[in-house]
């Protein structure tokens, strides 16, 4: 929260449409963003909360609406995310904290909401670099598994989340909570598996699969001598056979306990920061 936003001194906030009924036509739009039929039509979806809001802004996001409650009137920063969000064409709505309860389908909503364009990046961009990271996620159902996996590749320094099948929409509400904030710092891909594997070929990097089956301890690997991907399967049935078919190398992280497996965010925070142990242990050998 930091410079272009913070710097940016008082202004007075023109444009500004106050709405107090939930039978208003924009409000009944902004609450349609919980839909995924209704994100894809319309490219958008919700961030909540102004840190979020003012984090989008400082990386180049585009907004189409910010909402704040009356209860944030006034207040500095949220005066100026408006204010830079009218200047970017956008349209700020002032709400009661009922309207925002709805929106968010919270009781004790944030005082902030903003409606974002999605941003995909093409599985084709992706030319991975001697030091890149990525994470591949075969299926991945749960809306909180995607958004701490994503939150958890921001912490790691990972260059990117690639999606492959049918995957948990990114931009849902909960998937973006429980990124905070990450979703717009973390380039994400989607992808059909058969793509994917196309471009493992060509790609130059290492895929390394985590699987039940694996017949080497995932600290056995080297993940510093190319880029790596690696590649979680699905919650529950893991990884189909094609795609653990064609892992450069194929692991199991060992388990103690009666547990005979681990939540699928939890797992690919411990291959993430194993892979970017090796590549810190290589910089500082330099």
């Amino acid at each position: 929260m930091t410079d272009d936003i913070r710097n940016a001194g008082p202004r007075r906030v023109g444009q500004v449409k106050e709405i107090t009924s939930l039978a208003n036509p924009i409000i009944k739009d902004i609450k349609a963003l919980s839909n995924k039929k209704d994100r894809e039509e319309t490219g958008t979806f919700m961030a909540e909360g102004l840190k979020l809001v003012i984090d989008a802004l400082e990386l180049g996001w585009n907004i189409r609406t910010l909402v704040y409650s009356k209860a944030a009137k006034g207040k500095p920063l949220v005066e100026q995310v408006a204010a830079k969000t009218v200047a970017k064409g956008g349209l700020v709505l002032e709400v009661s904290e009922k309207v925002l309860s709805a929106i968010t389908r919270r009781d004790n909503p944030q005082m902030v909401v903003g409606i974002f364009e999605q941003r995909w990046k093409p599985l084709a961009d992706l030319k991975p670099g001697r030091d890149d990271t990525f994470v591949a996620l075969d299926r991945v159902r749960d809306p909180g598994n995607l958004g701490t996996i994503i939150r958890t590749a921001d912490a790691a320094g990972a260059s990117g989340v690639i999606l492959v099948g049918e995957c948990t929409d990114p931009f849902s509400l909960e998937t973006v909570r429980a990124t905070m904030g990450s979703v717009f710092a973390v380039p994400v891909v989607r992808c059909t598996a058969e793509d994917f594997l196309a471009w493992q070929k060509k790609s130059g990097a290492q895929v390394v699969a985590t699987h039940l089956a694996g017949a080497v301890d995932y600290r056995m690997v080297d993940y510093a001598k190319k880029p790596v991907v690696l590649l979680m399967g699905n919650e529950q049935s893991g990884l189909p056979e094609n795609l653990a078919g064609a892992a450069d190398r194929t692991v199991r992280i060992p388990q103690q306990g009666r547990a005979d497996s681990l939540n699928l965010a939890v797992a690919t925070a411990v291959m993430l920061f194993e892979a970017r142990r090796h590549l810190l242990s290589l910089d500082g050998a330099k």
